[in-house]
């Protein structure tokens, strides 16, 4: 062979290679003709992001095995089986924090695919487009069902990650909880490699642009609704670790409950947060004028969040009273499990939803996963369930112990209401062949009742003291309070309020009313402890009631939240009085509903790279005065060729003024107008930040309780420093 030759070896080598991989390439199980393939014409993002997942579930694995291996090496005892379990369990918990990083990176890179438009990769085609604004480009992250669960296997890693730094608060709980982590973890991490590709590349040529965000979801709140909902759905994830891991070891006392207590308070938060701001982009965007009309996601995200209220005042009982340590259980067990039902509704496919992904065979996959869930839960129960006799019981019925079982039994069976009308459609599918489903006045008819017993008992708790309460001291804590709210009631009927005309306005006065109660009793809680401190410093009502929220956070934030569901309940209550009316509108004509008078000015039309649309300019007069000018609006996206609406909302404290521009008659070629005037609305928006507020607070520490000059009697020192 002569060196003539090498180039023409070489040459021929090169187009027998180049032969090869034009044929279907597998890639992430996506196909695609590889051409030129020595200069990369495909972004190696993908590939990387696939190697990543990859890299991720064999350290999972790994996590989950070494740390069972560790724990159960460690519970037969000697010395040189603690050794090996100590580093077993060790590099079980590195691998573990490994994960995190393993995730991360496919995040990026899925999130670098949608930032530089590489439309190679179907889920960007499917999810994203060129003409779409930088934070819709970012929320596409989670905007689809591959994306979504990426981006809940990174939150599970992120806190997978918290936890095994924070392992010393107790090595041996902590090290049960992490190898359950782990093994969700595995759960999340085989979706992602083998059935629901995050990465999947396109067949054929690529495309020059995507097919676009749902116009549904090309809303600012969007870009912070769902992660809110993982971080609360993935966030109880821990405090199931945790109980979980507590019963496997028989771990004596509460030491558990503690160390979950914030960890369950942040999670509750975030999916409370989740749910408002569903609500809110429900109301601002889907443009049927309400917040909350019992959609099957919309229940799946409720149900969990019901659970853990449950959760976090029942375990109260335990760390005061030893009691309900199976309720705490089953409490977050059923929690974590919620989380996971609403999971498989909004993916299976098996329910209609605005808010669900299309049919997908992944929902067989969380079946599978919760069923394995109970099974372990009930088998550990059954084993161990000596280890959860209450140390008290249950004295009398008038007591802060039975308002607490009397909440639970009301949450519960919300809940089960809940989940009994959202699974109704399959239960009468398969029993009858039919299926039929269950709407808004099957829900609001059973859980109203139930929510105003939940509030009744939220004024009722406070006043109650542990063990037994006496009747003269109920008699005398709760004269005033019930005092205030029938003198409210009875000044709202003399305004024009009419309990007794239908059934909603009577639910909606009971609200008010048990409302007003429950403000009344916070409100003399907060006082009679400030007027202890107040009487032993002279610093005065208001500067006693700081230092009593400062000594017992817990107990005063929790109070600031129940006054939050307060306003709620006001802002809730007002839908019994809502209006609307639909009506043609030229420019120029005018239609009047309650006090307001509407007078279309003009119509304008707008186009941009992302979408065409056509607004109204509709002025608004209240009383014959100029009030305002609203410019309700109708979008058409080009990217996927849909329609969606902004809605024009002037928002008071005493009610909304809401118009949606439905579109043209076809026959007048008249732009035709919705109008709600929504009472209260306002307050419930108020009532969620209120309810932050009181979370946050009760988040803090306690600090030391304030010098007092003087002996205090026992029974107002208590009264100063809560219980």
């Amino acid at each position: 062979m002569s060196e003539n030759d090498i180039p023409a070896i070489l040459k021929m080598e090169c187009n027998w290679l180049h032969s090869v991989l034009e044929r279907p390439f597998p890639i992430c199980a996506g196909r695609r003709y590889l051409k030129n393939w020595w200069i990369l014409p495909f972004s190696p993002m993908p590939v990387f992001g696939s190697f990543a997942l990859i890299i991720a579930l064999v350290l999972a694995l790994y996590s989950f095995l070494a740390g069972t291996g560790g724990l159960i090496l460690l519970r037969r005892g000697g010395s040189q089986r603690a050794w090996t379990a100590l580093r077993l369990s060790e590099t079980a918990r590195r691998a573990g924090i490994a994960v995190f990083f393993a995730v991360t990176a496919a995040a990026f890179a899925l999130l670098h695919a949608a930032l530089t438009n590489d439309f190679s990769v179907a889920y960007i085609l499917h999810h994203s487009n060129r003409a779409l604004p930088l934070p819709y480009k970012v929320a596409s992250l989670w905007s689809g069902q591959e994306g979504s669960l990426l981006f809940w296997a990174w939150l599970l890693a992120t806190y997978g990650l918290v936890l095994r730094l924070r392992h010393r608060v107790d090595v041996r709980l902590v090290a049960h909880a992490s190898v359950i982590l782990a093994a969700i973890q595995v759960f999340f991490l085989l979706l992602l490699n083998f059935a629901a590709l995050p990465f999947a590349l396109m067949t054929g040529p690529i495309a020059k642009d995507g097919n676009g965000l749902n116009p549904l979801l090309q809303y600012a709140e969007m870009v912070i609704h769902p992660p809110m909902l993982y971080l609360g759905y993935v966030g109880f994830s821990v405090p199931f670790a945790f109980a979980l891991g507590a019963l496997i070891m028989k771990y004596p006392g509460e030491k558990w409950i503690h160390i979950t207590r914030r960890w369950t308070m942040v999670t509750w938060l975030f999916l409370g947060c989740g749910i408002a701001l569903g609500s809110h982009w429900a109301y601002s965007v889907l443009g049927w004028g309400g917040y909350w009309g019992w959609d099957p996601v919309e229940d799946a995200s409720l149900m969990p969040w019901l659970t853990g209220t449950a959760f976090l005042h029942s375990v109260m009982m335990q760390e005061k009273r030893g009691m309900l340590k199976v309720w705490n259980v089953w409490l977050i067990f059923i929690t974590f499990m919620l989380s996971i039902l609403g999971t498989l509704l909004t993916r299976s496919g098996i329910i209609s939803s605005v808010h669900a992904f299309a049919q997908s065979p992944i929902g067989n996959w969380f079946g599978i996963f919760l069923a394995l869930i109970f099974v372990v839960c009930l088998f550990y129960f059954v084993k161990n369930r000596e280890h959860l006799k209450s140390e008290n019981k249950l004295e009398a019925v008038v007591s802060r112990e039975s308002s607490f079982l009397f909440n639970n039994l009301l949450l519960l069976a919300a809940c089960f209401t809940i989940l009994w009308g959202t699974l109704f459609p399959l239960l009468s599918e398969w029993v009858q062949g039919t299926k039929v489903t269950v709407g808004p006045p099957f829900f609001n008819r059973v859980t109203i009742p139930i929510f105003l017993g939940l509030l009744f008992l939220t004024a009722l708790g406070p006043l109650l003291s542990w063990r037994k309460t006496s009747l003269e001291s109920l008699r005398r804590n709760f004269a005033v309070p019930a005092i205030t709210s029938i003198t409210v009631v009875v000044a709202l009927i003399a305004f024009g309020m009419r309990p007794w005309r239908d059934v909603a306005d009577a639910y909606a006065s009971m609200a008010i009313a048990l409302a007003v109660l429950v403000t009344a009793t916070i409100f003399s809680e907060f006082w009679r402890g400030a007027r202890v401190i107040d009487s032993h410093t002279g610093e005065g009502i208001l500067r006693g009631m700081i230092h009593l929220t400062h000594r017992n956070t817990r107990r005063y934030g929790g109070y600031i939240v129940h006054f939050g569901m307060v306003v709620i309940a006001i802002g809730i209550a007002g839908a019994a009085f809502n209006q609307d009316k639909e009506q043609e509108l030229g420019n120029g004509e005018s239609m009047s509903i309650g006090a307001y008078t509407l007078v279309c000015r003009s119509y304008s039309q707008d186009d941009n790279a992302n979408y065409e649309n056509e607004s109204a300019i509709v002025d608004v007069f209240k009383g014959g005065k100029f009030l305002t000018t609203m410019y309700p609006e109708r979008r058409f996206y080009k990217a996927s060729q849909q329609a969606s609406t902004m809605v024009a909302n002037h928002s008071m404290l005493r009610e909304d003024l809401y118009l949606v521009y439905t579109g043209r008659n076809e026959g007048s070629d008249k732009p035709i107008l919705r109008v709600h005037v929504n009472p209260l609305v306002m307050w419930l928006w108020v009532g969620v930040w209120i309810f932050v507020l009181g979370t946050l607070v009760a988040l803090v520490p306690n600090k030391a309780a304030v010098s007092l000059s003087k002996p205090v009697p026992e029974r107002m020192a208590a009264m100063a420093e809560g219980d």
